[in-house]
């Protein structure tokens, strides 16, 4: 509840990053960041948001989970979803493709 607080009507950044290597070399790495801006809401309404997110926001690193009532939280979200969630995906699918290690 505190951080929620903390961050509440405020603009933060989450950062994700990713390297993949083959025999000792970094073949692949790419780093992305995400601002996201709360909106300003009471203590209720964050009580209440704790108490419908239950214990699953504690297992998330800002204690919001986008996917699910968290949403509310936010006011403007900039950069990639899959960014925000901890792995920047798009960029890793686009390598995966490009050495044909997935199908094009």
């Amino acid at each position: 509840m505190a951080q929620l607080r903390a961050l509440r009507g405020q603009t933060h950044e989450l950062h994700s990053a990713l390297a993949l290597a083959r025999d000792g070399k970094v073949i692949f790495e790419h780093h992305d960041a995400a601002r996201l801006t709360m909106r300003g809401f009471s203590d209720k309404f964050l009580q209440d948001y704790l108490d419908t997110a239950g214990d699953a926001v504690m297992a998330s690193v800002g204690g919001y989970q986008l996917e699910g009532p968290g949403i509310q939280l936010f006011e403007r979200i900039e950069g990639d979803y899959f960014t925000i969630l901890g792995l920047p995906l798009l960029p890793l699918l686009g390598f995966l493709r490009r050495e044909n290690l997935l199908s094009a």
